[in-house]
């Protein structure tokens, strides 16, 4: 079943333009839960309370505000926000082309299929060429009273357009302020052959999302009355500094 579109544009660089529509490339499959109450199980509802009178406030009543110091606010009303919001032109935009693989996954934020809009051979004069060059579209583009910065990429016949993460969302591996410590020849080596040993091609479909599973096992098996007992997993232990390189060593021998 095809997915309705999201959203419909186009993309434009130098004179090209290709209409397209975007659609969502993933879904999430997790158990949704809602809080009742526990005396009658009737569903919660929020409301927004005043932390002050301790009373609930209507909608009409509520304002925005930036917190510039403790108890201190900036109020920013509708009207301010709506003239400050992106002029929408359903237009991606894109910039540059890069090598791809050159963005760092840390970007990477959501992934959506682009779909041909009309001009199926416009769409597919650009896929074949991401393809064949193995290169990346920067673009920006309007969505729903928001600006993106994202990635085209082409994957078989099928574009893919990844909203990216701006630089200064992104937090410098430096500020872990990571330890050094210094490794045995033998213990690199050890390390290097296990992950050598059970190295193997991507299978996203040996991957089962177990934790879901249990989730919906246990739901099934509370609706057919069945009086449930969990056992708390075991919690593994770090292995010790100085058996590394015994463990590493007894590890490849089990992987090879």
């Amino acid at each position: 079943m095809v997915s309705r579109a999201l959203w419909k544009g186009q993309i434009h660089f130098g004179d090209f333009d290709v209409p397209v529509k975007l659609h969502t490339a993933v879904r999430e499959q997790r158990i949704q839960f809602h809080l009742l109450h526990s005396r009658d199980h009737v569903r919660l509802r929020q409301h927004m309370l005043c932390a002050y009178e301790k009373v609930p406030v209507p909608r009409e009543e509520q304002v925005r505000g930036f917190e510039v110091g403790e108890g201190r606010y900036i109020i920013v009303d509708d009207d301010e926000l709506e003239r400050l919001e992106p002029e929408g032109n359903r237009t991606i935009e894109i910039h540059d082309f890069v090598r791809g693989g050159q963005i760092d996954p840390l970007y990477f934020d959501r992934v959506y299929y682009l779909a041909p809009d009309v001009m199926l051979r416009g769409y597919r004069a650009l896929a074949e060429a991401l393809g064949e060059t193995g290169m990346e579209g920067i673009c920006t583009w309007t969505m729903r009273k928001r600006s993106y910065l994202g990635s085209l990429a082409a994957k078989g016949k099928a574009m893919r357009l990844i909203t990216l993460r701006h630089a200064d969302e992104v937090i410098d591996a430096g500020s872990l302020d990571l330890p050094v410590t210094g490794l045995s020849d033998r213990e690199l080596e050890a390390g290097v052959n296990l992950v050598t040993a059970l190295s193997a091609p991507f299978q996203p479909e040996k991957f089962k999302n177990d934790h879901q599973k249990k989730l919906r096992e246990l739901i099934d098996r509370k609706a057919a009355g069945e009086k449930i007992s969990i056992l708390r997993p075991r919690q593994r232990r770090a292995t010790p500094p100085d058996r590394l390189l015994e463990t590493l060593e007894a590890s490849l021998k089990k992987a090879v």
